[in-house]
């Protein structure tokens, strides 16, 4: 099985950086993003448009780039779960998470035995459709693979030793936009409301040794962020950097007029 290269960054304690792929369905993105640096890409299946077959062209393109290919599912359904393993996501990550009970199941339904309780079938991307012994895949996969938890509800903070007290957990992802509707934080500091909730998730999880990030546009955000010690820097859409790139040479276009 292919190694996962953002798991290991992320142990030697290096920052890795990426983006959100909602709208674009070309297995080529992952070529693109990699040309740009990615060391990661998340294709949201929670808010996308994107289906299981696009998916698994674009995970293993992404995969073929040399970037590490990672699937924010719709919630924690074993078959909305797996599928995306199985087509070679090397991770995926959880939104909505509140609960220990609903991170032990978690993990139990992505993890073979004898960790957890996945159903098995070997040769699809996970491990590029090659044959492998049953063991070996099935060790490596739980070795390899990611659990990424979105921390985004009120609950998912004030309980953040629980959840992350799971063995089996990889990283934590936090979600400032829906962690602000659910702390009910409207006004127009948002990112100065959520600052102490978030530095509360990123110290549990330094103190438990599982890398902690942020998927935000904010790119001052992310730096200071980063500067605390976040690892996972999560920078805008496919749909943020169409509209912004192609807004940048209209409005140049427009003043010189």
């Amino acid at each position: 099985m292919k190694p996962n290269v953002l798991r290991e960054k992320l142990g030697q304690g290096k920052a890795a950086y990426g983006t959100m792929i909602q709208a674009v369905p070309l297995p080529a993105v992952g070529q693109i993003m990699a040309g740009a640096g990615c060391d990661f890409l998340f294709f949201d299946m929670e808010h996308g448009a994107l289906g299981i077959e696009t998916i698994a062209a674009m995970v293993q393109m992404t995969r073929l780039a040399g970037v590490t290919p990672l699937v924010r599912v719709p919630n924690d359904q074993y078959h909305l779960m797996c599928r995306p393993l199985d087509a070679g996501a090397q991770g995926i990550m959880i939104p909505r998470v509140e609960t220990k009970a609903q991170v032990e199941r978690i993990v139990e339904c992505t993890m073979f035995p004898p960790v957890g309780d996945r159903g098995c079938s070997v040769d699809k991307g996970q491990n590029d459709f090659a044959k492998q012994n049953l063991w070996e895949f099935t060790t490596e996969a739980n070795r390899e693979n990611m659990i990424i938890l979105q921390i985004e509800r009120a609950k998912a903070v004030e309980h953040i030793d629980d959840l992350l007290s799971v063995p089996g957990v990889a990283g934590v992802i936090l979600g400032p936009n829906d962690l602000a509707l659910s702390m009910g934080v409207r006004d127009s500091d948002m990112l100065g409301a959520l600052e102490q909730p978030i530095q509360h998730v990123l110290d549990t999880a330094l103190a438990e040794g599982i890398p902690c990030g942020i998927h935000i546009a904010n790119l001052e955000w992310l730096v200071e962020w980063q500067r605390r010690g976040m690892l996972m820097l999560c920078y805008g859409t496919d749909i943020g950097f169409l509209r912004s790139g192609a807004a940048s040479g209209i409005d140049r276009l427009r003043a010189s007029s």
